[in-house]
């Protein structure tokens, strides 16, 4: 797989869970299939405010894998050479974390999504 390609499936995918948390944020009763299942239904205030800061954080996640695949923001490619490191990291600790997680329904979901974004990061991390 071409790191482009890698870079825009990592893409849709961050958009993919960035729905997910944006619906969460804005009071969808999915808290079992998140963070372990430990807010089921309803996320409470903070954990709703914590929903859309990851979405931001998935945003510059997203934005360093294409930049460093030469899709988008050119002008961060040189920074992204590092960077992308950074987003390997992450998402190698999602697939963890979702492995782990004591929510079986949020271990189906959110484990095989993981492994994609992980994937997808590493092998636009290793291209020239």
């Amino acid at each position: 797989m071409k790191a482009r390609s890698a870079a825009l499936i990592f893409a849709f995918l961050i958009g993919v869970v960035s729905l997910f948390q944006l619906a969460l944020a804005l009071g969808a009763p999915w808290g079992r299939v998140a963070m372990g299942g430990t807010f089921p239904g309803v996320y409470p205030a903070p954990m709703r405010a914590a929903a859309l800061v990851q979405i931001g954080l998935l945003a510059v996640m997203a934005m360093v894998v294409l930049s460093r695949a030469g899709v988008a923001l050119r002008a961060w490619r040189a920074r992204s050479r590092g960077l992308v490191w950074v987003v390997v990291v992450l998402a190698g600790a999602a697939v963890v974390l979702n492995l782990i997680t004591p929510s079986p329904l949020e271990r189906l979901i959110w484990a095989p999504v993981a492994v994609v974004l992980f994937l997808t990061a590493v092998r636009v991390a290793v291209s020239r």
